[in-house]
């Protein structure tokens, strides 16, 4: 099952995730992203400063207006859980 990073403030999508049997880590600091397969963001702080850094190779997904099952369905058909 591919692992997850979530942003703290985002704890339905977390919750939900890990029903669905993911690794899910809560992304509290830059270097907990590394490994991730996927990070889910609230998009509320995205990018203020007009700056990036790569900080993983895992897909980005921004929560902004999603509901957990939309970001849930997200990750299941970039993972391939879902055709």
């Amino acid at each position: 099952m591919a692992r997850v990073g979530v942003e703290q403030s985002l704890s339905n999508i977390s919750e939900a995730l890990r029903e669905k049997g993911y690794d899910v880590v809560e992304l509290r600091q830059e270097s907990d992203a590394q490994g991730c397969d996927f990070c889910v963001i609230s998009g509320i702080d995205s990018n203020v400063m007009g700056m990036q850094d790569v900080v993983t190779q895992g897909s980005v997904i921004e929560a902004n207006g999603l509901s957990a099952e939309d970001v849930l369905r997200q990750i299941d058909q970039k993972s391939g859980q879902i055709q």
